[in-house]
Parts: C-alpha cells; sequence; structure tokens
C-alpha cells in the first residue's frame, strides 16, 4: 500500500512537472512567436480582392477584369441551408470551441508519432483556416502550425464567430478562379445565394476541401460522393429533415460553366477602360472591387457592332468564296466524335458558326456544327460563293453545291435575315466606327474590328489612315476664313505641279472620275467631290496656313503633310480622331475631346470620379459671358496620329485619343467650357455644304434614312486601300473606315459611298430612330442672296439662272461690288478663275 502511494505521488509529481514544463513551453514559444504574429484587427476592415467591372451608362455589363472571381457577401445574407452545410462538413462545433480544436490537435500530433513523422491532417478549425489563408503560407511545418494556433487563439478573442464565418465564406478558393461562396454559386449553378437548393449547398461545401480537384466539374462522381456525405452530416447534426435529405440526395448533379452575362459586345472599348483604370487607380484597379461607367449606350453599341459586321460581311461577300478554312480527310467510318474532335479548335467568331461538311451531292450538302446539329445546305445557301479571283475580279456563281463544297471541308455558317443558315467566311477585311456626342465629346459607340478575338488591334483609335476626301471639309473651312464662299469659283481642270520624288518631276493629280467640269462652285465642287478644286483651293491659301488652321479640329501638326497632298486627304487620322473633328461642326465650332469613363464607384457603390469633360455649352451663361474670339486651341489639345496622344490636359491619362477628363465627384463646380476654335458662321457654312453631299452628292444614299439633319462626306484614298464615311447631326458625330490592315486596295469601285456608307447608315438609323431632328439654327451674321449659277456672283433681279446662296454679311456688299465691276467690264473675269 505505501508503495502504491509513492507511485502515485511520483506520477502526480511527474505529471504536474510534465504540466509545468508544457506550459512553459507554450509561453517560450509564444514569447519566440509573438512578434511575428500579425494583428488581426486589420482583418475587422479587411478588403476581399474583386475583379473591376465595366458597364456602359445604362447598366449593362461589358467586361470584368481580375485574376479572381469573387462576390464579397455580409454574413446575414448567407442562407442557414448554406452556412448549415459549411459547418457540417469543415467545423461542426465552430460555434462551441475557443478557436482551436484540441482533440484534433491531439490526434493529430498522435498520427505524427505513430507513423514516424507524416505530417497527416492537421485537425484545422474554421478559425485556424481562415488565420492560415489570410496570414500563412500552406507549407506544413510545426512552426508554421504553432504559429496559426496562436492567431486563431486571438482572432477567437478580438472577433466574434459570426465575423469569422463570413472571412471564410469569402476568402476561401472553391475552383475554377471562385473565390468564396457566392462566387462559386454563381459559376457553378448561375444563382445567387438565395436560389441554392439544399443540395447546391451541400456540393459548394464539399468543394473547401479539395477545390481543384473535388469539385462539381472536374469530378462529378467524387464531388457527388463529397456532397452526399455532406448532406448525411447535416442531418446527424438535424439541420435537415430526413424528407430533406432524401429529396437532396435524389437531385443530380447539374452544375456547369458560367461566365459572367457580358451583355454589351465591347471588348475594345474594355480594353481602353482598363489600361485608363489602371493609370488613375494603379494596380489596386483590378482587385478592389470598383465599377467603372462608361459614356456608352448599350442600344448604340450594339447597333455599331452589328452595323461594322454586316458591313464588312457584304463587303466580303461581294468579293467572292476564297475556299475552306480548312480541309480534313474523313474516313468511311468518321463518326460525332471525329468531327467534335476536328471542331474542338475552331470557336464561334462573330456569330460565324464552324463546321464540318460531312456529305455533298449535287444539290445539297451536309453539315455538321458542333453543337452536334446536322445541317442541310442547298443551292441558295451558297449563291453568293463566286470563287474569289482578286479583290477586282471574281468567278461565275456556282452551278450547284459542289461545286463549292467537298466532304471533310471545315467552313463556317451564318444565319440569314430570314433565320436560315448558310454559307459564310471570315472576313479578311477590317474596319471601324467611332461616334462622339458633339457636346461634350463621350463615346457613344466604339468598334475598333471585325471581332476582338481574332485581332486586339483598335483601329478606331489606333489606326494611322489616309481619310481621302473627307479631310475636305477642314480644307473648306479654312478657305471660308480666307475670304473664300460657297459660291466662288474654282477651276475644275487639269493640274501639273513641280514634284522632284517622281520620275517625271511632276505631280499630276486627277478626280475619281477621271472627268472635269471646268469652272465650278466650290459648294458643287465639295457635293461632288472634286479632287481639283481641293488642290487648287489648298494653294490658294497656303499650305502652312492650312496646316496650322487643321489643327484646329484635334489634330497634330505631325499627322499634317506640309504640300499639297493633304487637299486630297493624305493626313494620317484615325476614325476617332475624324469623328472629333466632324464634331466641330456638328456643335457650332467648340472642340470637344472625347472620353468614355463617366464614373468611378468604389466597391460600396460610392464615387471615387465623376467626369466635368468640357463642353461646347453654346447656351450656358459661361459661354454667353465668354467674349474671347474664335481661334486656334490650345496646344494641349491636339492628338497624334495614331495611339499617342501630343499635350493632353495636366493630369488627364489619355488613351488612343481619348482623355480621362477633370474630376468633379464633389460636386459643385462650373462647367469646363471646350475652345471655341471656328466661327459659327464659318461652321453654318461648311455644314450647309456637307448637307448637300447627302442630299444630292455622293452620299446621296442616307437620304433613304429619312432625315433632313444629316451632313457628312465620303472618302476614298488612291487604289481603293481605304473607305471612309464620316456625318453628324446634331446628337452624334460619327466616323467609318473600311479596309486591310496590310494597305491592300479594296477593289475597283470600292469608294466610300459604298463600302464605308451603308455601315454609317446602318448605325446612326439605329442610333437616330425616333429621335427628333438636331441640327444648328441659321446664326446672326449670314444671308441669303440671289446668286448666278455660272459667275457664283450676286444676281440681278429677274435673272432665269440664278438661284439662293449663303454669305457672311461682309461678304455680300463685296461681292455685289465685284458683280459691278464685272458687268462693267464683262472681259474681266472672276478673282478666283485663276486657278
Amino acid at each position: 500500500m505505501q508503495i502504491l502511494k509513492r507511485l502515485l505521488r511520483w506520477v502526480l509529481i511527474l505529471a504536474f512537472t510534465g504540466l509545468l514544463l508544457a506550459v512553459a513551453a507554450v509561453g517560450v514559444a509564444y514569447w519566440l512567436v509573438s512578434p511575428r504574429i500579425p494583428s488581426v484587427a486589420v482583418l475587422k476592415d479587411y478588403h476581399m480582392q474583386v475583379p473591376l467591372r465595366v458597364v456602359t451608362a445604362d447598366g449593362k455589363l461589358i467586361a470584368t477584369f481580375g485574376e479572381t472571381r469573387r462576390i464579397p457577401v455580409a454574413i446575414a445574407a448567407v442562407p442557414d441551408r448554406l452556412k448549415h452545410a459549411v459547418l457540417s462538413a469543415e467545423d461542426g462545433d465552430f460555434y462551441r470551441h475557443p478557436g482551436v480544436d484540441w482533440h484534433g490537435i491531439a490526434r493529430a500530433g498522435w498520427h505524427v508519432v505513430v507513423s514516424g513523422g507524416d505530417k497527416g491532417p492537421g485537425g484545422s478549425t474554421i478559425t485556424q483556416q481562415v488565420a492560415r489563408n489570410f496570414f500563412l503560407s500552406p507549407e506544413k511545418l510545426y512552426s508554421r502550425k504553432l504559429t496559426e494556433i496562436f492567431i486563431a487563439l486571438r482572432m477567437e478573442n478580438e472577433l466574434s464567430k459570426d465575423q469569422i464565418l463570413e472571412l471564410y465564406l469569402n476568402k476561401m478558393f472553391l475552383g475554377h478562379r471562385s473565390y468564396g461562396v457566392a462566387a462559386a454559386a454563381a459559376y457553378y449553378y448561375g444563382k445567387s445565394l438565395d436560389q441554392l437548393t439544399v443540395a447546391e449547398c451541400a456540393m459548394i461545401a464539399s468543394t473547401f476541401q479539395l477545390p481543384s480537384v473535388v469539385n462539381p466539374i472536374n469530378n462529378p462522381k467524387r464531388g457527388l460522393n463529397r456532397r452526399n456525405w455532406v448532406l448525411g452530416q447535416m442531418l446527424n447534426n438535424r439541420y435537415i429533415t430526413q424528407a430533406e435529405y432524401q429529396q437532396a440526395i435524389a437531385e443530380p448533379n447539374d452544375a456547369f460553366p458560367h461566365e459572367p452575362p457580358i451583355e454589351v459586345d465591347a471588348p475594345y472599348l474594355a480594353e481602353m477602360v482598363r489600361l485608363q483604370a489602371l493609370d488613375r487607380l494603379g494596380n489596386d484597379a483590378l482587385t478592389e472591387g470598383y465599377v467603372i461607367k462608361t459614356t456608352v449606350q448599350s442600344a448604340r453599341q450594339q447597333s455599331a457592332v452589328d452595323a461594322l459586321r454586316a458591313g464588312l460581311i457584304d463587303y466580303d461577300h461581294r468579293h467572292g468564296w476564297r475556299g475552306p478554312e480548312d480541309h480534313q480527310e474523313l474516313a468511311d467510318s468518321a463518326g460525332n466524335e471525329d468531327f467534335d474532335r476536328i471542331l474542338s479548335s475552331y470557336t464561334d467568331i462573330a456569330g460565324l458558326r464552324p463546321g464540318v461538311v460531312t456529305g455533298v451531292d449535287g444539290s445539297e450538302a451536309t453539315v455538321y456544327l458542333s453543337s452536334r446539329e446536322q445541317v442541310k445546305l442547298g443551292q441558295d445557301a451558297v449563291a453568293w460563293a463566286k470563287p474569289y479571283v482578286n479583290e477586282t475580279r471574281v468567278g461565275a456563281p456556282p452551278k450547284n453545291v459542289a461545286a463549292v463544297l467537298k466532304r471533310g471541308d471545315i467552313i463556317r455558317l451564318s444565319r440569314n435575315a430570314k433565320g436560315e443558315w448558310e454559307l459564310a467566311q471570315i472576313p479578311k477585311v477590317q474596319g471601324a466606327l467611332a461616334s462622339v456626342n458633339p457636346e461634350d465629346g463621350s463615346l457613344q459607340a466604339l468598334v475598333g474590328g471585325f471581332n476582338f478575338l481574332r485581332s486586339k488591334f483598335n483601329r478606331a483609335v489606333m489606326a494611322a489612315r489616309q481619310p481621302g476626301s473627307s479631310f475636305k471639309p477642314y480644307i473648306y473651312s479654312a478657305a471660308f476664313e480666307r475670304g473664300f464662299t460657297p459660291a466662288s469659283i474654282v477651276n475644275d481642270a487639269p493640274l501639273a505641279l513641280p514634284d522632284p520624288s517622281r520620275p517625271d518631276g511632276l505631280w499630276t493629280p486627277s478626280n475619281d472620275d477621271d472627268k472635269f467640269d471646268g469652272p465650278i462652285r466650290l459648294r458643287e465642287a465639295l457635293v461632288k467631290s472634286k479632287n481639283l478644286v481641293s488642290v487648287r483651293l489648298l494653294d490658294a491659301i497656303g499650305v502652312r496656313y492650312a496646316r496650322d488652321y487643321v489643327t484646329r479640329f484635334g489634330f497634330s501638326p505631325d499627322a499634317l503633310p506640309p504640300n499639297l497632298s493633304m487637299a486630297l486627304g493624305t493626313a494620317s487620322v484615325s476614325p476617332m480622331g475624324m469623328a472629333r473633328g466632324y464634331a466641330v461642326f456638328a456643335n457650332g465650332g467648340y472642340l470637344v475631346t472625347p472620353y468614355f469613363i463617366s464614373e468611378i464607384d468604389d466597391r460600396d457603390g460610392k464615387p471615387v470620379y465623376v467626369a466635368n469633360p468640357a463642353r461646347a455649352c453654346r447656351t450656358c451663361q459661361e459661354r454667353l459671358l465668354d467674349t474671347r474670339p474664335p481661334g486656334p486651341p490650345p496646344a494641349n489639345a491636339t492628338v497624334a496620329p495614331a495611339n499617342s496622344v501630343a499635350g493632353t490636359p495636366a493630369g488627364a491619362a489619355s488613351v488612343g485619343g481619348a482623355v480621362l477628363p477633370a474630376d468633379a465627384h464633389d460636386g459643385g463646380h462650373p462647367p469646363v467650357l471646350a475652345p471655341q476654335v471656328i466661327d459659327v458662321r464659318n461652321d453654318f457654312l461648311v455644314t450647309s455644304l456637307m448637307k448637300d453631299v447627302i442630299r444630292r452628292g455622293t452620299g446621296a444614299a442616307a437620304m433613304a434614312l429619312g432625315r433632313d439633319d444629316l451632313a457628312g462626306k465620303t472618302g476614298s484614298t488612291n487604289e481603293h486601300r481605304d473607305a471612309w464615311f464620316v456625318g453628324f447631326n446634331g446628337d452624334l458625330s460619327t466616323a467609318v473606315w473600311v479596309g486591310f490592315d496590310d494597305f491592300g486596295s479594296l477593289g475597283r469601285g470600292e469608294f466610300g459611298a459604298k463600302a464605308a456608307l451603308p455601315i454609317w447608315m446602318d448605325y446612326m438609323g439605329a442610333a437616330l430612330k425616333d429621335r427628333p431632328s438636331a441640327t444648328l439654327s441659321m446664326p446672326p451674321g449670314i444671308s441669303t442672296v440671289q446668286i448666278d449659277r455660272s459667275s457664283g456672283l450676286p444676281s440681278e433681279p429677274g435673272n432665269p439662272n440664278a438661284m439662293p446662296e449663303m454669305f457672311k454679311v461682309e461678304d455680300v456688299d463685296r461681292l455685289r461690288q465685284q458683280a459691278s465691276q464685272q458687268q462693267e467690264d464683262p472681259d474681266q473675269q472672276h478673282a478666283y478663275d485663276i486657278f
């Protein structure tokens, strides 16, 4: 008995000593580790990484940017069934333990002892997992585990259980770049948390352990097994009833990838927004949950995309069938799996579906699509497919389907206006469209090419192309500043000028049709797009003066050639630059700067930036008090020819000629006035000429839109390398360009009126539908006078050759005097006839 007491005493002494040593060891460990334990106070205001969202002015999603999918959600918004599923799967005693499961740690320690050092499951609680994911690395080290325990205990002391669980539900990686339960629900099921079923909640909870392996998409079988185990735990914990358990067990796994629902096709714009966001917000732009609202209206953007694609496809069809994208020899026994394998490397491009021809007879072809759909193509579906010879010539129409297709061809199909399948091909030709609001330069629509996946080069802002005759209105505006009028007579006749760079030493420009009308009024010269008149006009006012003047429309001097070829549109410009330049005509003479970000909100919806752009503001009080005469814009208001900006306003980030305007999110800012660069009367006269271009000139097709407020100009360059139409009304200024990236010819007859104008019409018709006429009224200082059609001078009453024309009032007396002198001396020529 005495021995037993001694043994018991020694056991107690040893146990107490062991306890003291353990406490001392923990104390020493805490003393050593505590300097490295981070403060958990930061978790009270922790910002999860949330991707950047880009939306239209009417709130439609354009794009998201960021490496992670995450939708932060407050714990109060998490349904109980999802919380119960996660607790059942990961930590059933979460609301009862102090942050550490000592029994689990003991089991893990015993496992290490009996396994000879194998670091198996660590028995981590939810609190420990939060500690590890926020503060520590995932490597399995004893020191890391000890630090994790101390952090967990500190977290439990400073945070509530709900706060810890909220961090856990939002932070954890759950597969497929999804972080947090809300992002997982959206990706796997396309649902918000309150829409999830019990089975779906259990499936999401089952992904916490091994998210890259055990998830409902990568490994559906293991995912189902894990889900059913979680459901069993929920039943054992009495979170669900037996009936709910049976119903959930029977529910199939219907998860599949749900990408964010992109609602507006504007990838070129989205990339512009991303670049400007990084410039203003730094690297946090893509992770802090900002929402950037653009100036683009979704309906107008979609109209622009549809119009450009339809126009490029129409051009492509006019120039014939270039053959299948590829050809595969198909075995006689080839089936759907073989066809799927062949099509796996092809994707839809702008609605053009890839398919493989599986059979052809004389009148019909069978095409297999990647959706396992069999399509029959008859003669009508390939009727357009004349063989391509070159850009100017095509072969004879196909006599039957077999003349176009054969078994094994990889082709594209699209649906026509009747919804029927027809043969298609991806156009080689490219195009761009830029449309701005003339009042403040806000971008209304932008398309940088046929398809962003095929080419990320943004031709709307980065292309430097020759505008051809669409540049002439700038020259005419400069001439009207130097005393010319719409009725001035200039000779449309052959011209030869010295040019040492040419073999014969002469430059001999010509009109597009190689015809000459002789003396012609400037109004008619622009309507008919007479090249030689523009050259003589530029020669008369001087190249140097004209270059300086044209910079008033926002162009950099470096973009303008220092010679007479500028009259033919040999400058280097982008569609955005041309839309900006024509906006000056549309708004009464003010140079606005394009911009496309109207507001930036933080993750809580609070504005951190609100655009305050320079405006035309013709009727606002500040403008009425501004007595400065029109003149050149500030040096920082011109843009470079391509993707860079020469001297953008201080503090304004620029992308492709568009800036981030001044910030006015704190309110109370007066309107910023855009510089007036041309006189309103000059503007009115040039616009009246461009209205005639549409009424009865090269843009006459636009009369089909049934509007009286449209003005514009076609543009074509040598060998038809570029086709343009730039036009406007009081609401929109829009430029359309069509051409090849390699500067190849579009083919004979592909003028701006044929290749670009239909795209402009489709877009403007949709964008201005049901909107009232918007045009500038005649300003003070303009007088309408009867002139002689032949001389362009004021006419005597009763002259049968008389017609009305508009002039600046100060020009009328001068012209009447010239008319009087000409009557006295009929042999005297008009001063401008010498050109």
